[in-house]
């Protein structure tokens, strides 16, 4: 038996796990602002990252293994960047802190595709070794190279901790919605001329499965995490019986800095390259060295997602 705690456990992910480890003898610690739905097997305690909760509740329950969920992906409008770095950064630093300082022997962190950064000459596949460059002016990106930058750091200084980084690619699953699916349900896609903008997607309970592999029995070490392939704006729109609006980017770019100034849009210029230079993840070393085979490839991820979403 082995005492499982579980960062951001209310979430979808993190409800995907619960289920899973409720057939395993694991005591498992639920944390989060809000309980989920607790197996038999759980106890939750309220642990916000941002503050000392974490110090305090790992100290108390002294867990062995840490899954550390809890992330701010799709931030809701008028959320600040400021809270999203205290939760992202701020929330990973206090939890290896106390991981560090409690014993844990693993340490457990989703990390994304999105560490790599959006870059026009990012390698098609990416693997684990290619450069984490973020993107200053992604949040989100630039948070999760920040955290990998510090992983790596107590990857030296703390050698006892054993770490699994996960790097997610788009997860879906039944019941996804987000600002990624708020794309699929528009009246016709939107895409840029020239590119693609491939996506690579992970089931939720493949996911969930990767997590639990890693909590356990899996090696330690750094992998993407994707299904096999990827799936195009065209394949998308072919799916979904849409059609596509195609832009030069140029354009886009002129459209997009007119119109978040005067609220019309959230999403600003720099958004561009969010569609133009999408990170697609190899995960050869998520097949043969971690020993995990997604169950679903992209392409049967979306048509899951699809099924479900009634698209």
């Amino acid at each position: 038996m082995t005492r499982i705690l579980i960062t951001g456990a209310a979430g979808m992910v993190g409800r995907s796990l619960l289920t899973l480890l409720a057939e395993t003898d694991h005591q498992i610690i639920a944390t989060d602002l809000h309980a989920p739905d607790l197996p038999a097997n759980a106890s939750f305690h309220r642990l916000d990252v941002t503050g000392p909760d974490a110090e305090r509740v790992i100290s108390e329950t002294q867990p062995q293994v840490i899954v550390h969920l809890a992330s701010i992906v799709s931030p809701p409008p008028g959320m600040g960047r400021d809270l999203a770095h205290a939760v992202d950064v701020q929330g990973t630093q206090n939890i290896l802190h106390a991981a560090k300082t409690h014993g844990v022997k693993r340490l457990i962190v989703t990390s994304s595709g999105a560490a790599y950064g959006y870059h026009a000459d990012n390698p098609v596949p990416l693997s684990e070794t290619d450069a984490l460059r973020g993107n200053p002016e992604f949040a989100y990106a630039d948070h999760k190279r920040q955290v990998e930058e510090m992983l790596a750091q107590a990857r030296h200084d703390a050698p006892d901790l054993e770490q699994v980084i996960l790097r997610v690619g788009t997860v879906l699953g039944a019941g996804t919605e987000n600002q990624i699916t708020a794309l699929f349900h528009k009246p016709r896609l939107l895409a840029l001329s020239g590119t693609e903008s491939p996506f690579v997607f992970i089931w939720t309970e493949d996911l969930a499965r990767i997590l639990l592999r890693a909590a356990t029995e899996g090696p330690a070490g750094i992998f993407n995490v994707a299904g096999d392939g990827t799936l195009g704006v065209t394949d998308i729109a072919k799916r979904l019986n849409k059609p596509v609006l195609r832009l030069p980017a140029w354009a886009l770019r002129a459209a997009l800095a007119f119109a978040k100034p005067l609220r019309l849009s959230r999403y600003g210029p720099e958004q561009v390259a969010f569609l133009q230079y999408r990170p697609v993840l190899s995960n050869s070393a998520l097949k043969s060295g971690f020993g995990y085979t997604p169950k679903l490839t992209s392409a049967q991820v979306f048509d899951l997602w699809q099924r479900e979403a009634g698209l």
